[in-house]
């Protein structure tokens, strides 16, 4: 497959023209690109935007879940130190008393 002459930035800055007063037509002219590749750049970069705001949205969910374990299990370790110190007193009592 042959290898396309625009990188991606100058992909992105040929499709930011057309936020202007330029027609596609006039674009795709000046840069000697056909109507179709412009639109399909264009649909490329409306899927890659598409698949990082999925992306993100799935790892604010993934924090949320991660920072939901980590306050639940922190409060079970406070617990279970509480508890020990409690154990630890009762034995030493015991010890004193025999």
């Amino acid at each position: 497959m042959r290898k396309g002459k625009f990188t991606s930035i100058q992909r992105a800055a040929i499709l930011s023209e057309q936020g202007g007063e330029k027609s596609v037509e006039e674009i795709c002219r000046a840069h000697q690109v056909s109507p179709a590749t412009f639109y399909k750049w264009k649909d490329e970069q409306k899927t890659a935007t598409d698949e990082h705001k999925r992306r993100f949205d799935q790892l604010e969910k993934e924090n949320k879940r991660l920072k939901k374990m980590y306050s639940e299990l922190s409060i079970d370790h406070e617990i279970l130190k509480e508890g020990y110190e409690v154990l630890k007193k009762i034995r030493a009592q015991n010890n004193m008393s025999k």
